[in-house]
């Protein structure tokens, strides 16, 4: 068995001997009440690596994704505790419009984490280890000056390649300058860590290929879920059809308004839950098809309802475009259908796919509006094969996927490379 898949077998020897539980500082540039997957998966990592024994600190900016939905701060520093995790809230600049420009958006992501770095300057000595959570790449800055000095050790966790998706979604010049600077960064990042955690297999693939990383320094600690919280009841609806994420330019949700256009069921609606850049283009194609009816935009919703909304619809939509620089991703949102039993619907290439063949859990179409269309009739027709489908995911995320495991995971890295 590779080493990399063993659980915390090693910390739980580590608490049983009696010794002072050691000190982990996570940054991530998103955590709750922020609201997005990675959000809510890095709290969920911390608490439960808490409650493996770790004493954990997270080190965020003020809550501000999705941009120009929170009010803004000017605190240099808050501090809260929940579940049994530190947080400390650095100030760092905030966006307020809902699609920021490029200087507002470099100054989210470069502000946090210069102001990270200052705080581990005056208390990185206390902690055992660092985790710098990725995207966006700039995270890495608070803890590459103390991994090229010292001996302290460093996890780089890395959820998507941010650089290949900025160049490939036109938010950066390919072969330009700023594309230049930044892998070069991310190359020094990556070789200096002590581990890369990554969420899937081509990921870590890629990473090796394109920085020449020592594949043994890769560990896969995929995205999860928490299956206690997120199971279900029996409060199916028969035609809702549910999208609960980032409404960003990665997914592919024109494709699924234009889809109720084709369906040949006229009841079915779609909920979108989230919000993101690209929200504004969505409502007015949703008027512009005449849907008006059909299609609900929630805007963003507490976390505690999502679970409730999910277990009122009948499929889940993950639906990512097709696009060879989205190869690697499986959306947090894919593993929580699955979790409530909802059959799930996907577009994209590469793991997405992986995860809906090797988990028997939905299907996967092309990026077309027709054939979404006919997936989603067939489905809402055939109770019985949504119920079969539905099983079938539940059982496989909570055998692989559940957020417990994924820790134990985490914390028997933490254990190996501070122990060495």
């Amino acid at each position: 068995m590779d080493s990399r898949w063993l659980g915390g077998k090693t910390h739980f020897i580590r608490i049983m001997s009696d010794q002072n539980a050691q000190r982990v500082v996570v940054a991530s540039q998103h955590y709750p009440p922020d609201k997005s997957g990675n959000a809510s998966r890095v709290s969920d990592t911390c608490s439960r690596l808490a409650a493996e024994g770790w004493e954990v600190t997270v080190l965020a900016p003020p809550p501000a994704f999705p941009h120009g939905q929170f009010d803004r701060s000017w605190d240099r520093k808050t501090t809260d505790t929940r579940d049994g995790v530190t947080v400390h809230r650095l100030w760092a600049w905030q966006p307020t419009l809902e699609d920021p420009g490029f200087i507002s958006r470099m100054a989210y992501y470069l502000l946090f984490p210069i102001h990270a770095f200052l705080w581990l300057l005056f208390n990185y000595r206390t902690y055992d280890a660092v985790i710098t959570s990725s995207p966006p790449i700039f995270t890495g800055m608070a803890a590459l000056p103390f991994g090229l000095l010292s001996r302290k050790s460093w996890i780089v966790d890395v959820r998507d390649l941010w650089i290949d998706a900025s160049v490939g979604l036109g938010f950066i010049e390919e072969g330009g300058v700023l594309e230049r600077i930044s892998r070069a960064y991310e190359r020094v990042v990556l070789r200096t860590a002590d581990r890369v955690t990554v969420t899937t297999m081509i990921l870590g693939e890629r990473l090796e290929s394109q920085y020449g990383i020592d594949d043994r320094k890769i560990v896969h600690l995929p995205n999860g879920v928490e299956t206690a919280e997120f199971r279900p009841t029996d409060g199916e609806s028969e035609s809702t059809i549910v999208y609960a994420g980032n409404v960003g330019h990665a997914q592919d949700l024109e494709a699924c308004i234009k889809a109720l256009s084709e369906m040949d069921s006229d009841t079915a609606t779609l909920r979108i839950v989230g919000d993101g850049d690209i929200r504004n283009d969505l409502e007015e194609l949703v008027s512009e098809e005449g849907l008006d009816d059909r299609v609900e935009f929630t805007g963003l919703v507490p976390r505690e309802e999502i679970p409730g909304i999910l277990d009122n619809a009948a499929i889940g939509v993950a639906p990512l475009k097709s696009d060879d620089v989205l190869e690697y991703a499986v959306p947090t949102k894919a593993y929580e259908y699955m979790a409530f039993r909802l059959p799930v619907v996907a577009t994209g290439i590469g793991e997405i796919e992986v995860l809906i063949d090797e988990s028997e859990g939905g299907v996967f179409v092309e990026n077309d509006p027709q054939r979404l269309a006919e997936a989603l009739d067939t489905l809402l027709a055939d109770p019985e094969r949504r119920e079969q489908l539905g099983r079938n995911g539940r059982e496989h995320v909570v055998e692989r996927y559940d957020r417990g495991v994924i820790a134990a995971r985490l914390s028997a890295v933490l254990d190996e490379v501070v122990v060495s």
